[in-house]
């Protein structure tokens, strides 16, 4: 099943969410504030977040907003009893997938996050290469967790699903957030060096793994 991140300053709340996603087969994490929240997704990859709007430190607006600008698009749920259109515009503008009001019961959430999940196909979807292996969104190399950004994991996955391919740069220029040239070259560069694979460049055209 999926990972999720909880963001919540109600730890009743929080803790009360992270029961019921686990009876449901997903793997579960609380953050109580915006600094908790910021480790846990620097040290972890989450499939989805579920972020309250206010927070004990900060804005759980703020918080996807520095998500989005770090290149993390991961699908994103806000959770909220404020009802202002302008904030739940805001929420929308900057990324996110869903605004759910609150009181509501968990079950609302499940069949959200369902929803969203099975968009992206991150339940159950796994790629292999050689001793990489692309898994509910979690990069491992010789069993081991390699940590890369979502821009880089969703180039690695393109270049998988086309192994023996030529793909062309166009469709990786669409993965990036500030798509240019040189930040394409930069991230395979840095795929190469993590995964130690072999991305050659064909010139004109795009890149293949072979």
């Amino acid at each position: 099943m999926g990972r999720i991140l909880i963001v919540e300053d109600d730890t009743i709340l929080g803790e009360s969410l992270k029961l019921f996603l686990e009876a449901h087969g997903y793997d579960v994490d609380v953050a109580r504030s915006y600094d908790e929240a910021a480790d846990l997704t620097f040290e972890n990859k989450y499939d989805i977040y579920v972020i309250d709007v206010n927070l004990l430190d900060g804005s759980g607006i703020n918080l996807l907003e520095d998500l989005r600008v770090a290149e993390d698009k991961t699908p994103a749920i806000f959770i909220s009893a404020i009802r202002d259109v302008g904030t739940i515009a805001k929420t929308f503008e900057i990324g996110a997938e869903d605004y759910i009001k609150k009181p509501f019961e968990p079950e609302e959430l499940l069949v959200r996050i369902k929803a969203r999940l099975g968009k992206t196909g991150k339940v159950s979807k796994e790629l292999r290469y050689k001793d990489i292996i692309i898994k509910d969104g979690r990069v491992f190399k010789n069993n081991k967790e390699i940590e890369l950004g979502s821009v880089q994991r969703n180039i690695l996955e393109k270049l998988i699903e086309n192994t023996g391919n030529v793909v062309p740069k166009e469709d990786l220029m669409d993965l990036l957030q500030n798509p240019s040239d040189l930040a394409l070259r930069v991230n395979i560069s840095k795929l190469k060096k993590k995964l130690g694979i072999d991305i050659k460049s064909v010139r004109g055209l795009g890149y293949i793994l072979e």
